[in-house]
């Protein structure tokens, strides 16, 4: 069977327009190659990254825990990172979840610095990133999309107004210190000692860190204690499970925490409630933990391309004798 060969004369403006069409086909698919796409395709789950500091307390078990269970309730795919303490650790994390090409990253920062160089990887990616808990550091601000936690400065301030009340704005306090370089030790101490300082009876004796975590606080109140002795008349955490390491430590020196040595703390986990209500706690100043609808509603709101919050705080709240015994049955941390 023969086979007819057939030609068709195509006329040169549609050559022309062929051409442009090929150039143009090739540049959108190099575009869509070379630029990521913003948001989980359709039909898909979200993917986010979530680089957490470590499990160094109750409160932090408790976000943890709040992040992960509002995921799995919106179905959203969360790629969890426990850095265990060390930044090396969260600026890996960070590295992973960019290669992965999450929709999203959360950033629980250890520190306040060293984070530029990771974030701008982040934003040349397109990958906005929410800092949350912890404030950082950084020579530019258009780095992360915003920041979600609580006021640390107006922690420390809070907690000296109740202090210098309470006890007549005199006192030797020691000051169980956070994590060095992180920003709720940082804010803390430096807000707590402006606001005594309109008090020159109560000043801060000693000062060291415990490292947020209980048995930080109940190794240094053993030093404190040793070192000061019956001069102490007030401890100052930074955190609660610092504070309940230091009543071991009273309590084993043979004195009474909350009667002989006032104890004054921030995160008011149920622990610390309890210590209230039992009189061994003066007074936990409540961070919540439970920041999970805020972080993934904004995450949904930056993806959908919409203006959020430069600094979003959460509510903080006062415990003492008159309302921890209340507060326990409904304490979800």
């Amino acid at each position: 069977m023969a086979l007819i060969s057939t030609s068709v004369r195509v006329p040169a403006w549609a050559r022309h327009l062929g051409s442009f069409g090929a150039v143009l086909g090739a540049l959108v698919f190099l575009s869509a190659a070379v630029l990521p796409a913003t948001g989980a395709p359709a039909g898909k789950p979200l993917r986010i990254g979530f680089a957490q500091t470590g499990a160094e307390s109750a409160w932090r078990t408790a976000n943890t825990e709040s992040m992960k269970s509002e995921a799995a309730r919106r179905g959203i795919d969360l790629k969890f990172s426990d850095a265990q303490g060390k930044q090396e650790n969260q600026i890996r994390a960070v590295r992973s979840f960019i290669a992965q090409r999450v929709d999203a990253i959360v950033l629980a920062p250890l520190v306040e610095t060293g984070w530029d160089p990771v974030l701008r990887e982040a934003k040349r990616a397109r990958i906005p990133v929410v800092i949350t808990d912890r404030t950082i550091q950084t020579s530019d601000e258009s780095l992360y999309a915003c920041f979600i936690g609580s006021d640390f400065l107006e922690e420390g301030r809070m907690a000296a107004r109740w202090l210098a009340k309470e006890v007549g704005g005199k006192g030797r306090i020691v000051e169980l210190q956070g994590t060095p370089g992180a920003a709720p030790a940082n804010d803390r101490r430096k807000a707590f000692a402006e606001g005594i300082a309109g008090f020159p009876e109560l000043k801060i004796i000693d000062s060291q860190s415990g490292d947020f975590r209980r048995s930080g606080g109940k190794e240094v109140m053993e030093a404190f204690l040793k070192k000061h002795g019956r001069t102490i008349d007030i401890v100052y955490a930074h955190n609660d499970d610092m504070a309940l390491g230091a009543i071991q430590a009273i309590e084993a020196a043979g004195l009474r925490p909350g009667t002989d040595i006032v104890i004054v703390a921030i995160d008011a986990i149920r622990e610390a409630i309890e210590a209230v209500a039992t009189g061994k706690m003066n007074r936990p100043l409540e961070l919540s933990p439970l920041f999970r609808p805020k972080v993934y509603d904004t995450i949904d709101r930056l993806l959908a391309g919409e203006k959020v919050e430069r600094k979003a705080y959460n509510q903080d709240e006062l415990f003492d004798r008159t309302n921890a015994a209340a507060a326990l049955p409904s304490r979800r941390y």
